[in-house]
């Protein structure tokens, strides 16, 4: 049980110390992602900035995530629920576009001086407070993928053991602090789980 998530922040940075991972940036998913992202990135003396993904809902039920994308079009699709539910590819085109433009107008909310931060021949660490289903994630991880890192580490203080095994596809490490049996949502795992207002996501950002 973590008390917060920058007290979750400060454990993960030890785990992420004691792997020998070395980060050449922190990129947080908010907006719980930011104060876990700040303490891992005043650890390691290193930039905080964001990364995000918008999840694509399925025709008629906008809170099924048939995938995600991020805000530079980069997007994962859960092919087997596509086809289970017969999606054509005219709802995914309109859908995928619609929300690519809600991820960026998302960023510009973080941000105000452009895309993501030069990546290259970086090691990147993806941080949020938790993952439960991936899904956003994944779009997240390909994102940064795109920007050439030379090193894509996701660290979260907790998440579901079988989702991130599957997430190791997406990046070269995964990395968590608790991968307890029978996870369930990202908050049971934290005693103090209000949520980050934008204004506070933003002063994470300042810091």
């Amino acid at each position: 049980m973590f008390t917060n998530r920058t007290e979750a922040g400060a454990r993960l940075a030890d785990t992420l110390a004691d792997a020998g991972v070395e980060p050449d940036i922190v990129l947080a998913v908010p907006r719980g992602g930011l104060p876990v992202g700040r303490a891992v990135a005043d650890r390691f003396g290193v930039p905080l900035d964001v990364v995000i993904a918008v999840k694509l809902g399925a025709p008629g039920n906008p809170e099924l995530a048939l995938g995600a994308v991020a805000g530079d079009g980069s997007v994962w699709l859960n092919g087997d629920l596509v086809a289970q539910l017969g999606v054509d590819e005219t709802y995914l085109d309109r859908v995928r576009r619609e929300k690519a433009e809600t991820a960026r107008e998302k960023v510009e909310t973080y941000r105000d001086d452009g895309p993501l931060p030069d990546l290259a021949g970086k090691t990147v660490v993806v941080v949020d407070d938790g993952v439960a289903t991936g899904a956003t994630t994944r779009a997240c991880l390909r994102q940064v993928r795109a920007g050439n890192a030379e090193r894509v580490v996701l660290a979260v203080p907790v998440g579901s053991a079988d989702v991130l095994a599957e997430l190791r596809s997406e990046a070269d490490d995964v990395i968590a602090v608790e991968t307890p049996r029978g996870f369930g949502a990202v908050g049971a795992h934290y005693r103090d789980f209000r949520q980050v207002s934008d204004d506070e996501a933003r002063s994470f950002l300042r810091e």
